[in-house]
């Protein structure tokens, strides 16, 4: 039995981090000035981050057999991160290139070379007991068969919609909350206030995150706003990640539902202040510590 408080399903990708003072024009070759490498993909960050918190946490998806994929495998195993539910084969790991302003604000490129999206038998859930599911819908077929399997074990599952693709768009109506960006809202009303009337038509539990403007949500037919914590943002890669990993392993604990909102604000917030997404979340002392300390 392989026994988890969180299993974070989805990507896994390799981060090739860049600070510069500016975006490249044209034809334009600049330096940077920070260099940064590490594991990344939403899931993966998520799966960290939670370990970090002080959860068990477990990550299933692909990295493949080359010296990124080995990296980022033993950089899991080193978070203590569970690895048994990952897929593993000569297909390359995909790769990140982030380049960030002073700002915070970032350009990424990916790469996935020939790598294509795990088949539904590829992982074997059958002998894993978890607390709570966090997709990111990147591994869409992985994803559908785990929901079959803690479908009538009232085991809370939550997806991470960062934007609009097949899997968000097929994983959207079947979890227990769906967590996603202002981009994927405002896919479907013209305003981040109607969206969310809309998305809570599909989804029972309902948070549209919005950067620094904080979040709105809606809860059966209970709304609300949170505000964003006041900080000064470095880099904004993985606030997202930090923040549903933060929501789901708190969905485990006994807190109260705007005590769960703030925690993972509180997780997103933190990532920010610091360059590359994985470098950026925090342990439970550094959340522990802010939440004491800071202001919305």
């Amino acid at each position: 039995m392989i026994e988890v408080d969180v299993l974070c399903v989805g990507h896994a990708s390799y981060d090739l981090i860049f600070s510069v003072d500016h975006h490249p024009n044209n034809d334009e070759k600049i330096s940077a000035n920070v260099f940064l490498s590490c594991g990344g993909g939403p899931a993966a960050n998520a799966a960290v981050l939670c370990s970090r918190l002080g959860f068990n946490a477990g990550f299933s998806g692909y990295l493949g057999i080359d010296l990124f994929g080995e990296n980022h495998y033993q950089e899991l195993i080193n978070e203590t991160v569970n690895t048994q539910l990952i897929n593993r084969d000569n297909n390359p790991t995909p790769l990140s290139t982030i380049l960030v302003k002073p700002d915070g604000s970032r350009a990424l490129i990916n790469y996935k070379g020939d790598t294509k999206p795990l088949t539904a038998d590829a992982v074997n859930y059958s002998a894993v007991s978890t607390k709570a599911v966090l997709f990111d819908g990147h591994e869409l077929q992985l994803s559908l068969s785990l929901l079959d399997h803690i479908r009538t074990k009232n085991i809370p599952s939550v997806l991470d919609a960062g934007s609009v693709h097949e899997g968000t768009l097929n994983l959207m109506d079947k979890v227990d909350y769906l967590v996603c960006s202002e981009k994927f809202a405002l896919a479907f009303a013209s305003n981040e206030f109607n969206a969310l009337v809309s998305l809570a038509k599909i989804a029972p539990n309902v948070i549209i995150t919005l950067g620094e403007r904080g979040l709105i949500w809606q809860r059966d037919q209970e709304r609300g706003y949170l505000d964003a914590f006041k900080i000064n943002a470095i880099d904004t890669t993985g606030a997202g990640d930090a923040f549903h990993g933060a929501f789901t392993a708190a969905l485990t604990t006994n807190m109260a539902w705007l005590e769960i909102l703030q925690f993972a604000s509180a997780a997103g917030a933190i990532c920010c202040t610091k360059m590359g997404a994985r470098l950026g979340l925090p342990s439970k002392h550094e959340l522990d510590s802010f939440l004491n300390s800071a202001s919305i």
